[in-house]
């Protein structure tokens, strides 16, 4: 079972609800050393004071604010845990919304978040009136030394909490759409509709797999092993533009159509 990162209590009205949290991603990047390219001895960085010239260890490394006019001012972890912040132990709902209305590009990471045992009857309470109501909680929190905004809802016999960027953290990305100008017919509308069509389905995750991760470790373990590197996959693009449109449109239908026949095949087989 994982550590919780955070213990404290979720606050609505006059209802508290002690809780845990814990991280629901498991990051399964392909982790690297640096090494020297000659023979593969490590690399190491030693953490070094400008002022004194010493090797610093990590544990008397501490956070500094520099001031404008050259000032610092160090906090320790003592700071931090003290901090004059009320979200600190407290995850405060401020506002029930329906979840539609909230843009994914503000969701950062996801936790679980378990009930003490006081707290498993407004944690059920929670849960079934956001079910029912169709809602979720719009919460402030403090996680990492930092304050988030954050989101909580219902998601089978669970709460799970989305942190989220404040809206100043959200970048314009009106400077990425086409220009105005650019226009598609009806025609074509219908076609890609047909496209869609021929593509839809229910999301499965289960279904995907990382094939970065796995053709890297390929090739890691056959470096491991003074094997012959596995050749690399053709991925070029096709040459020239798409000039036609509807052509490439027409023709990604039929390709569709034709790798659902064989999947349908493929199955009853």
């Amino acid at each position: 079972m994982p550590r919780s990162i955070w213990k404290g209590s979720i606050s609505f009205g006059l209802v508290s609800i002690p809780v845990k949290v814990y991280g629901a991603n498991d990051d399964k990047d392909v982790s690297f050393r640096q090494v020297h390219s000659t023979d593969g001895g490590r690399v190491r960085y030693q953490r070094v004071c400008e002022k004194c010239g010493e090797v610093v260890q990590f544990a008397d490394i501490a956070k500094g604010f520099e001031a404008s006019d050259g000032r610092m001012a160090i906090l320790t972890d003592e700071d931090f845990a003290n901090l004059p912040l009320s979200t600190l132990r407290t995850v405060d709902v401020v506002q029930f919304v329906d979840e539609e209305e909230v843009d994914p590009r503000f969701f950062q990471k996801t936790y679980f978040l378990e009930a003490e045992t006081a707290g498993q009857k407004p944690y059920v309470l929670l849960r079934d009136a956001l079910t029912r109501e169709n809602k979720v909680a719009v919460v402030k929190v403090a996680l990492r030394s930092r304050e988030s905004l954050a989101l909580i809802r219902a998601k089978d016999d669970l709460l799970l909490m989305h942190t989220m960027y404040w809206p100043d953290e959200l970048r314009d990305g009106a400077f990425a759409a086409p220009p105005a100008e650019v226009t598609v017919s009806d025609a074509e509308i219908d076609m890609a509709k047909m496209l869609i069509s021929q593509l839809e389905g229910t999301f499965d995750p289960e279904a995907y797999s990382d094939s970065y991760r796995e053709a890297l470790l390929e090739v890691v373990e056959a470096k491991l092993a003074g094997a012959s590197i596995p050749e690399a996959a053709d991925t070029s693009a096709p040459a020239g533009d798409v000039v036609d449109l509807m052509a490439a449109l027409k023709a990604s239908v039929e390709a569709a159509k034709q790798r659902r026949e064989e999947a349908a095949a493929t199955k009853a087989s």
